[in-house]
């Protein structure tokens, strides 16, 4: 018995064939002698007919109370039916129910936290079938840029012995008796990485335990991170740029039609692909902001809000550069014609979704960089081995960390970022 995906039958060539699928009950209804099931698999769904009069009217009678999601095998012939969902339907020959299913638990109309206690079956749902589809391809259009730019895929740890970003939002993990901590970002091992093999990248796990819980937040997410040794800021705000726009078209060539069943505007999306993207001072951010009535002064950091405000203004992803050094990182590396700011940038993406990447130039000065370890209250001695670094043939070098699920968030076009998670981990409570 061969089984065709679901998706290969909406198509006049099948018609008046005979095919066997196998998937779950998705709808089911009975009308007399004839019961309507709509069966899903991974590729879509599609109505198939049982009719007492083929298959008997006990299967019928089964039908009226069979659970949802129980997982079943049909094979019939495909017909095109005005009144069929799709326009296609199967005539059933053959229904043979594989797996039992009892008082499915989800059945519409469900509180969040409900459905969150019960992830592991609200999943089931076409509409994540749909998304993970889409994640599938921003993830392989990811790597596939960076490979066609001449980067090596790496693998960093992802427990370490010290911070990244800030001790506030670290995970502390025993360690064999010892504290060491989940990875914030792979950044500093791709440090160490491009003195061997110039341009890396990798694709890991991140964990932030900061005590945000808004829409954009979550506490582990995918982390795609470049760095390459040579690289000033422009040239790795270019290699952020082309990467947004090769991984929105990838996605309009392998996920059109995902994205219009999300209701995914594809006109506006269209628009990133046009580069290059607006750079915007952050100087130029406070005052476009201040004129807005927004209440934010030169060296407060930009949040959820007025980074939505700015994205409003522009119809495509833009550049946040030349940021306080007090409101970055201690790597940031600090702007020679001008101290009191770094080369560090932030593409926010437009709609209102806000940052998706972040990144800049690293200070690669042994003194500075060992001055600005002590001014954000940071132990030198547990940054030897990175300060080695400067030691040894330093060289301009460049990065950024892209979210995977904020991408995903907005090129779905998304309300929450919890949507492109399977199992979302959020501040306070862990999900199934």
């Amino acid at each position: 018995m061969e089984f065709k995906p679901i998706s290969d039958l909406f198509r006049d060539e099948v018609v008046d064939q005979r095919v066997c699928i196998r998937g779950w009950i998705y709808r089911r209804s009975v009308v007399g002698k004839k019961a309507f099931v709509r069966v899903r698999d991974s590729s879509g769904v599609i109505q198939v007919v049982v009719e007492a009069s083929k298959l008997g009217e006990e299967l019928v009678d089964e039908l009226k109370n069979i659970g949802l999601e129980a997982s079943v095998v049909a094979c019939g012939v495909v017909k095109k039916s005005e009144k069929a969902p799709g326009g296609y339907e199967v005539e059933a020959d053959l229904f043979s129910i594989v797996g039992y299913s009892r008082d499915f638990p989800i059945k519409g109309g469900e509180g969040i936290d409900y459905l969150l206690d019960n992830r592991h079956l609200a999943i089931r749902s076409p509409k994540y079938s749909k998304l993970f589809k889409i994640k599938h391809s921003v993830l392989k259009a990811g790597r596939e840029y960076f490979i066609k730019q001449g980067y090596w895929e790496v693998t960093p740890p992802i427990i370490t012995a010290s911070a990244c970003e800030g001790g506030a939002t670290l995970f502390p993990v025993d360690y064999f008796g010892s504290k060491a901590y989940l990875s914030q970002s792979a950044q500093l091992y791709l440090e160490a990485l491009i003195y061997v093999l110039e341009k890396v990248f990798s694709l890991t796990p991140s964990f932030r335990a900061e005590k945000s819980r808004t829409r954009r937040h979550l506490a582990e997410y995918w982390h795609l991170e470049p760095e390459a040794a040579w690289y000033h800021m422009d040239d790795m705000m270019k290699e952020a740029e082309g990467l947004v726009s090769y991984i929105v078209e990838r996605v309009l060539e392998e996920r059109k039609s995902e994205l219009v069943d999300l209701g995914r505007n594809i006109e506006v999306l269209k628009k990133a692909l046009n580069t290059p993207y607006p750079r915007v001072k952050y100087d130029e951010a406070i005052e476009i902001l201040q004129k807005k009535g927004v209440n934010i002064k030169w060296g407060d950091d930009l949040g959820a809000d007025e980074e939505r405000i700015l994205t409003m203004e522009f119809d495509t992803p833009i550049f946040l550069t030349h940021f306080p050094k007090e409101i970055k990182s201690f790597y940031m590396k600090i702007d020679r014609s001008r101290p009191e700011v770094v080369l560090g940038f932030d593409l926010l993406a437009p709609e209102g979704y806000g940052e998706i990447i972040g990144g800049g130039e690293r200070e690669d000065d042994y003194e500075t960089l060992y001055k600005r370890l002590v001014e954000q209250g940071l132990n030198p001695d547990d940054y030897k081995w990175y300060l080695d670094l400067r030691r040894y043939g330093s060289v301009p070098h460049s990065g950024f960390g892209l979210g995977i699920e904020r991408a995903v968030m907005w090129i779905a076009g998304l309300d929450h970022i919890r949507e492109t998670m399977p199992f979302p981990r959020f501040r306070e409570r862990v999900y199934p």
